[in-house]
């Protein structure tokens, strides 16, 4: 069950992974074509800068599973370094806790929070909802959900590998 368990989470990281890279891209090409339209054009494109903004959400929720699945945002350094095995073990515990905490409330919220924007239009883009938005917030919170379960499980330290 706990390999299958970490399957699902390696895959669905994995996912979370490349449409975040894909929203960089899409944020970086943008910013190229904006500032083409704007001094080269000299016609700003308005709706590119929402676009930007848009993607930026969405590569920002969509990555942070990565960094909970590596242990990057969830391990107290001083303190790990400092605690035998089985302190270290609470201290997963007790984080890993803290972070589902946090997850479910962005889970809660920005589910609400996307549901109320709905009626909102995009400055320059009117045809499209906020909601689209907006719901990075849940949509990030559930792959980071999944994402903390598994390092609790599979505990991974690469930032403790890589420090000085």
């Amino acid at each position: 069950m706990k390999a299958l368990f970490l399957g699902l989470e390696r895959w669905t990281t994995r996912v979370a992974m490349a449409i975040a890279c894909c929203m960089l891209a899409v944020a970086s090409a943008l910013g190229v074509f904006q500032i083409f339209t704007r001094f080269v054009l000299e016609e700003p494109a308005e709706w590119s800068e929402v676009l930007i903004r848009f993607s930026l959400i969405w590569m920002v929720f969509l990555g942070i599973p990565m960094a909970f699945r590596q242990g990057a945002m969830i391990s107290v350094d001083a303190l790990y370094r400092f605690a035998s095995g089985r302190v270290r073990r609470v201290l997963d515990l007790v984080v890993g806790l803290a972070a589902l905490a946090l997850m479910l409330i962005i889970l809660w919220w920005g589910a609400d929070y996307a549901i109320r924007g709905g009626v909102q239009s995009m400055a320059g883009l009117e045809s499209l909802s906020m909601f689209w938005a907006y719901v990075a917030m849940p949509t990030g919170a559930v792959f980071s959900l999944v994402a903390i379960v598994a390092n609790y499980l599979d505990p991974r330290r690469m930032e403790l590998e890589t420090a000085q």
